[in-house]
C-alpha cells in the first residue's frame, strides 16, 4: 500500500513511519509548512521540519514539504486571535487537524495517488459492524481522540494510526531501537505558532486590544482580585485565582468583556450551571 504520512518531526510521527515501512509499505514523508513566524513550541520550527526531512532520510524515503502557511493564517491563526477577543478559548489544534491535516493534506494524497494517509496521533481506528470508528488510543494519558472527533468515514477508511495501540513509553523504545534522531525528543507544548519564551499575553497583545477585568465571586458579588488581561482567561482556569471567602478554591466561571467582569466558583457549581 502506497502511504503518505504526516512527519511533523516528532518522536511520534517519526516511528508511526518507520513502522509502516517495517511493515512493508511504500511510505513517503510529508511535512507541512504552516506558520511563517518564528515558534520554539514545537511542530512549527525550522528544526522540526529539518527532524522530520532526517528522519525521513534515515528510513530510505521520499519526504517533501508542503507550503500551507496562507491556509493556516486564514483556518488557524485568525480564528485564534478573533475567540480570544470575543472572550472564547479556542483549541487552535483542532481545527488545524480539521482544515489542514484531514482535508486538504488528503485532497493533496489522493490527487497524487496515495492509498492511505498516516499520522502519528495517539488515537485508534476500528472497523464495528463494518464501519471505521475512530477510538481511544490504549494511552489515556496522551489520547488525542478528542482532537479528530469529527472525521466521517470516507477519511476514516483511508486513515491509519500506527502508534495508537502504543504508550508514549513504548513509542520512545521502538525510536530508540530503530536508531530515529528524534527518541528522545520532548513533546510539543502549547500553541506551535506562538513561541513559548513570548507567551500568549505577547503574541495576542499585538494583534487585539487587551483589557484587565475585576475577578467577583458569584456567591458573595465581592471584588476578590483582578486580571491584566480578561481575553486570556479561559473557563475553568484555577491558575491565578484566590481561594474564596470559605477557603475553598475557586475557578473561573464566566468572563464578561463588554463589562470587564470575571466571575468565579466552586467547581461544583460550575459543573452543574
Amino acid at each position: 500500500m502506497r502511504v503518505l504520512v504526516a512527519m511533523s518531526g516528532g518522536v511520534d510521527s517519526s516511528v508511526a513511519a518507520a513502522l509502516l515501512k517495517e511493515a512493508g509499505h511504500d511510505v513517503v514523508g510529508a511535512t507541512l509548512k504552516l506558520w511563517g513566524g518564528a515558534s520554539d513550541s514545537g511542530c512549527c520550527s525550522v528544526s522540526d521540519v529539518d527532524d522530520a526531512r532526517r528522519v525521513a532520510h534515515s528510513l530510505d524515503i521520499d519526504h517533501h514539504i508542503f507550503n500551507y502557511t496562507s491556509e493556516f493564517e486564514a483556518a488557524v491563526v485568525k480564528p485564534f486571535v478573533e475567540d480570544h477577543a470575543a472572550g472564547l478559548t479556542p483549541n487552535p489544534c483542532i481545527e488545524c487537524n480539521r482544515v489542514i491535516k484531514f482535508d486538504l493534506l488528503f485532497e493533496r494524497a489522493e490527487r497524487l495517488g496515495f492509498d492511505a494517509v498516516a499520522t502519528g496521533h495517539h488515537a485508534l481506528v476500528e472497523l464495528r459492524n463494518g464501519q471505521p470508528t475512530l477510538t481511544r488510543s490504549v494511552d489515556p494519558l496522551k489520547d488525542q481522540s478528542y482532537v479528530l472527533g469529527y472525521i466521517q468515514g470516507p477519511i476514516l477508511r483511508r486513515l491509519m494510526l500506527p502508534i495508537g495501540g502504543m504508550n508514549k513509553e513504548e513509542v520512545r523504545v521502538h525510536a530508540e531501537r530503530l536508531n530515529l534522531r528524534t527518541w528522545n525528543k520532548p513533546d510539543s507544548q502549547d500553541v506551535c505558532f506562538i513561541e513559548a519564551s513570548r507567551g500568549r499575553e505577547e503574541f495576542l497583545g499585538q494583534r487585539i486590544e487587551l483589557t484587565s477585568a475585576e475577578v467577583f465571586d458569584r456567591v458573595t458579588q465581592e471584588v476578590v482580585g483582578r486580571v491584566p488581561a480578561a481575553q486570556l482567561v479561559t473557563l475553568g482556569q484555577r491558575r491565578g485565582i484566590a481561594p474564596g471567602f470559605d477557603g475553598e478554591r475557586r475557578f473561573v466561571a464566566s468572563v464578561d468583556l463588554e463589562n470587564r467582569r470575571v466571575e468565579v466558583d466552586r467547581i461544583e457549581a460550575i459543573m452543574v450551571s
